[in-house]
């Protein structure tokens, strides 16, 4: 099956009429060799529905419908496949960060517009509640959270002082702007979850004069 570990050199043609000879044979379920982003992404998509607790070996081989060997092939235990995911997470949040970095050059209008998009993406919210989990236990994750908390709230903050309103209220109010973006994610299936339009509603009077 696609995915155990077997390397290049060692691969042989199949004789003609091999594969299958047997009677009740099943064919392998993937043509292609998953990659390690594969089992990334895939356990991604479970922390989104079942948190980090939920990234187990055997519902991550059904979902990728492949063997156990495939998972050993690149991960001596889920606590290397952790470690990866860990890293992953990190390498997006640094990536997130540069981007926030780069908003400083936009109108600050279209600013608060891109940061408003950012809250309304459901997935992002499930997977964020669940690294935000994780972050309790896991300090790599949690000094990639503190991080990039603390240059959204300096990008709502600087926007806000692009908008006039002075040092002492901007600081106010970019701390109810972030301190919210957090609180929908750990509402997330307790409380109503805002629509796009009740989002935009919110910054639109937190940048109002």
């Amino acid at each position: 099956m696609a995915g155990t570990p077997r390397s290049a050199s060692s691969r042989r043609a199949p004789a003609k009429n091999a594969v299958g000879a047997k009677a009740g044979t099943k064919p392998a379920r993937r043509a292609t060799r998953l990659s390690v982003d594969d089992w990334i992404d895939a356990s991604f998509e479970l922390m989104a529905t079942d948190g980090v607790s939920g990234v187990k070996i055997t519902k991550l081989c059904e979902r990728l419908e492949v063997t156990k060997g495939s998972f050993y092939w690149h991960f001596a235990d889920i606590d290397k496949l952790m470690e990866a995911i860990a890293d992953k997470w990190c390498d997006t949040q640094n990536d997130t960060v540069r981007g926030l970095k780069g908003l400083e050059t936009v109108e600050v209008e279209q600013r608060l517009q891109i940061m408003a998009e950012l809250l309304i993406d459901q997935r992002t919210w499930a997977v964020e509640s669940a690294v935000r989990d994780w972050a309790r236990n896991y300090g790599k994750i949690a000094d990639a959270v503190r991080e990039l908390d603390n240059r959204i709230f300096e990008v709502v903050q600087r926007s806000l002082l692009d908008l006039d309103f002075d040092p002492d209220e901007a600081r106010l109010r970019a701390g109810i702007l972030v301190y919210s973006g957090i609180g929908f994610v750990h509402a997330r299936g307790s409380l109503p979850t805002p629509s796009a339009a009740e989002v935009h509603a919110m910054f639109e009077l937190l940048t109002r004069h």
